[in-house]
């Protein structure tokens, strides 16, 4: 099956890291999830695939009894699409459970959320990509809108408005602020847990966000450390040097995994370390601040470094993260900074029949 072969917008994902989310010594997940492919076949050809997951600890932890759907594509042909659906309903069944929702991987740090707007621009390393059909196909077969992302594209000015630069300068004066300088990657290792657990704090007021594990820190630590740089990381710390915030971006790995067509090896890794050197556009991974700090300004402190850092690597454009419509916390970070909301994605839902 070759649905983006002639699509310009198409990022592949790493292959390595789609063979890697299927084996329990890479991912912690598959501890205490269940989960099923299925492939569907038209005339001794594949034509489309699905992923169904049972998330144990999510119903344990949170009460959320509900079978998540991913890594689904199809061709543009409601009986495929049916009969991959088909195959979630079932599985819920199995289980007793009366919901299904998708597309979205094994926790709420993996890929979510169908494309609805922005098929005409190019995919990041960070989030899905479908052709436009897709949502179509689903509410045909009875599914509804569950959950809405929103994503910013952020062009960065010449010079940064003098009234921005004092404002940050004041905040950090007022809050006894500073930026961490890392002399070398490794200094950021022992920022890593911190980091995941201001994100807790950060994120844990939305319904949907549920607790980041030991062992799923371990796992990204070791998955995305390799393509970190320590110059498109910033961390505030305060007075008692304690992190309060930070942001991780990285330089867009786009047009490398399209060159590489999703491999490393043999020749991919060049790809991705040409990448890194000369970019004009970045990628907003995460960003964490810490409920005491909301609403007072500390991202200016964030936004100026990473002004101030871009300018010097040439990076012109940024994108965030999907963040959820009804995450205006995160949304507000930056109002100052003329985004334009270029995609739009969501989740599908399907209460099941008893």
């Amino acid at each position: 099956m070759q649905l983006y072969r002639d699509n310009p917008n198409y990022v592949p994902p790493l292959i390595s890291e789609e063979k890697n989310i299927w084996k329990k010594e890479q991912n912690p997940a598959l501890e205490y999830s269940d989960a099923k492919q299925f492939l569907a076949y038209k005339n001794n050809e594949i034509v489309g695939r699905i992923a169904v997951i049972f998330n144990h600890r999510e119903e344990k932890e949170l009460g959320i009894k509900k079978v998540r759907f991913g890594w689904l594509d199809f061709i543009d042909d409601e009986n495929v699409s049916k009969a991959l659906i088909d195959e979630a309903i079932k599985f819920a069944k199995e289980h007793q459970i009366e919901k299904i929702e998708g597309p979205m991987g094994f926790t709420n740090l993996d890929k979510a959320g169908m494309l609805t707007m922005g098929f005409d621009k190019l995919a990041t390393m960070i989030g899905l990509y479908n052709n436009e059909y897709y949502s179509r196909h689903l509410e045909n077969l009875g599914l509804s809108k569950e959950k809405e992302w929103v994503e910013f594209e952020i062009n960065f000015p010449e010079v940064l408005p003098e009234k921005v630069v004092k404002f940050s300068s004041l905040i950090a004066e007022k809050y006894k602020l500073k930026v961490i300088n890392f002399k070398s990657k490794q200094e950021i290792l022992p920022l890593v847990e911190p980091m995941f657990k201001l994100l807790d704090e950060t994120y844990k007021h939305l319904s949907t966000y549920t607790p980041i594990s030991e062992e799923q820190i371990k796992t990204y630590k070791e998955k995305y450390f390799p393509f970190i740089d320590k110059n498109y990381i910033i961390c505030v710390a305060d007075e008692k040097d304690e992190l309060i915030s930070f942001a991780i971006t990285m330089p867009s790995y786009s047009k490398a995994l399209q060159k590489s067509k999703g491999r490393l090896f043999p020749f991919g890794w060049w790809h991705f370390l040409q990448a890194g050197k000369k970019n004009d556009r970045a990628n907003f991974y995460l960003i964490g601040v810490h409920p005491d700090y909301q609403r007072r300004g500390v991202t200016a402190i964030i936004f100026k470094e990473i002004f101030d850092r871009f300018r010097k690597m040439g990076i012109k454009y940024a994108e965030t993260n999907p963040e959820l419509e009804e995450n205006k916390n995160v949304q507000v970070l930056w109002q100052d900074y003329n985004p334009v909301n270029h995609k739009r994605r969501r989740t599908y839902s399907l209460e099941i029949q008893a």
